[in-house]
């Protein structure tokens, strides 16, 4: 059968304490045992439905972990308080001294920083490729690999990763392929794809408020436990643990993720069409002219799209600066980062989001000075927004 996700996340049924729609918020971090021997069993992980300490796990926690493994087709998952403090155990519940990493190059500035200046210092090492040429991936790999990473679609520059293909190589060279899905969630299911490991931040579209920080961590029971272990676990050990009124707050937002992406994806879409047809150098992975258009097809669930991030190129930094500075200033959106709110935000990914990306490497990705990342909104009439951000673009001369 094909796969479903926003039925899997509908399909949850969570009863209050007492009797309510929404599951009670678990407003404790501590839990009481009966017994001194149940208490001793919960730390040497041996006893399943008893809770410990909210740093280890809450039930809020795990109401909306169940609900994100279900919406990715995984066996459990791990929430976390922000989307590094998800990357980053994962990185280092898989890779220690002396091992490597095969990465993509066009990453979250924060997941290459990590990769590229801090792994280093405990003697992991990363090679940066095209994640695109399958041929230069495979050909990265040696015999101290232990994980390709990747995001479904990269931040900025909206490469996409053939999943299936790069879960192939994986898989021949005994890896573990792991996969942010942050930029596409419910259009691309990369774990039924054949990824061993999901990650999101919770921060952009799945919470959709831009009101909180959060991540998670989807893959098997075994190594979502061995990342929760109290004795070698990054997850637990590291501390980046969810609150559970976030938590709670989150999990009540995924209940509309399935609208919001297809309006997302609907008005990028319709945007980057127009853009493009004006002769702006246009990167959105629904346009033909996406050098992965017909990947991404391969791989999404249609209805829910092609995202909502789109770039354009105004040519040059301050015709970006002073573009993003007039739609503010004509209410469009917000000059932001982050991504998955209800208004449009937009950046300079070179100056803010992919700032710890040395400009040289910068320009060897082909990330331009003059490159605006858009996160596009809900707007009802997207027709007006095109024809205001037209006149936008005419009034700093980027058209």
């Amino acid at each position: 059968m094909k796969f479903k996700p926003a039925n899997n996340i509908q399909d949850l049924q969570y009863f209050g304490e007492f009797g309510g729609v929404n599951p009670s918020i678990s407003d404790s971090s501590t839990y009481t045992f009966l017994s001194a021997k149940t208490m001793f069993d919960t730390f040497e992980g041996n006893t399943d439905g008893c809770y410990l300490y909210s740093r280890h796990s809450s039930p809020s926690n795990l109401y909306l972990a169940e609900a994100l493994a279900a919406m990715e087709g995984t066996e459990t998952a791990n929430v976390a308080a922000t989307g590094m403090g998800a990357i980053t155990p994962t990185i280092l519940q898989i890779c220690g001294a002396g091992d490597h990493i095969v990465s993509s190059r066009t990453i979250y500035g924060g997941t290459y920083a990590f990769l590229k200046n801090f792994t280093p210092k405990i003697g992991i090492e990363t090679s940066f490729v095209d994640i695109t040429k399958l041929d230069i991936v495979e050909a990265a790999i040696n015999k101290n690999t232990k994980m390709i990473y990747c995001e479904t679609v990269s931040n900025p520059l909206l490469e996409v990763a053939d999943i299936k293909a790069l879960a192939a190589i994986a898989k021949k060279h005994n890896l573990q392929l792991v996969v942010d899905n942050t930029f596409s969630p419910l259009s691309i299911s990369p774990a039924q794809l054949g990824a061993d490991i999901v990650v999101h931040s919770l921060t952009k579209f799945i919470n959709g408020s831009s009101d909180t920080m959060g991540g998670v961590v989807c893959g098997t029971t075994d190594f979502i436990n061995s990342q929760k272990s109290v004795i070698d676990g990054a997850s637990m050990l590291l501390g980046a643990s969810m609150d559970s009124l976030r938590a709670s707050s989150i999990l009540k937002n995924m209940r509309t993720l399935h609208i919001r992406m297809k309006q997302h994806s609907k008005n990028a879409s319709y945007l980057a069409e127009k853009f493009e047809a004006d002769g702006l150098k246009t990167v959105y992975p629904g346009l033909k002219s996406h050098p992965s258009h017909e990947v991404f097809k391969s791989m999404m669930n249609e209805e829910y799209g092609f995202g909502g991030m789109l770039t354009i190129d105004a040519g040059s930094l301050d015709k970006a600066n002073a573009l993003m500075e007039l739609m503010q200033d004509k209410n469009l959106g917000y000059l932001a980062v982050s991504l998955g709110f209800y208004k449009t935000l937009f950046s300079a990914p070179g100056t803010s989001t992919s700032s710890e990306i040395p400009l040289d490497e910068q320009k060897e990705m082909g990330l331009t000075d003059g490159l605006i990342r858009f996160s596009i909104g809900l707007d009802n009439d997207i027709e007006r927004t095109y024809q205001m951000m037209k006149e936008c673009m005419k009034e700093v001369d980027v058209l």
